[in-house]
């Protein structure tokens, strides 16, 4: 049976700490569909890099703002449910995003929840394996606050 090659996105694991104690926490949000967690992402874009394209896509679905690494974390893989309930298999390559600033008013705002937790949180609320894997690591791993990073009071 022939199978097709997974279709390709890009999605950012948004980060912030806590103002005083120093805390990680990252971004999920539900998505517009089943409401299910999620990381913002999204499809390729003619003439963005990867990293871009994870960055613009925060901004659409959560309004946050700030710079992407390029070099990703990692990816995970999922079934894409279209239209007619087809099941379309997705590689979503995923890039840290150290979050500068938030707005209210952005593409979505409305149609998602969104909510900052740990990443052992996000681990859990997440239904694809690879995609939690990769909480934990970062949680491990992320790089130290800079001070110009959105903190949490």
């Amino acid at each position: 049976m022939l199978r097709r090659p997974p279709r390709q996105q890009f999605a950012a694991i948004c980060f912030r700490r806590q103002k005083k104690s120093g805390t990680l926490e990252v971004l999920v949000i539900t998505s517009r569909d089943t409401g299910r967690w999620v990381i913002p992402k999204g499809w390729h874009m003619k003439s963005k890099l990867p990293h871009a394209i994870a960055e613009r896509e925060a901004f659409e679905e959560a309004g946050v703002k700030g710079k992407a690494q390029r070099e990703p974390l990692g990816h995970y893989t999922y079934q894409k449910r279209m239209k007619g309930d087809l099941k379309v298999p997705c590689r979503v390559q995923v890039h840290a995003l150290e979050v500068k600033d938030m707005v209210r008013d952005f593409p979505e705002a409305g149609s998602r929840v969104l909510d900052w937790v740990s990443c052992e949180e996000a681990a859990a609320r997440v239904d694809e394996p690879e995609l939690k894997a990769l909480f934990l690591e970062f949680g491990k791993t992320v790089p130290q606050s800079r001070k110009k990073s959105v903190q949490a009071a």
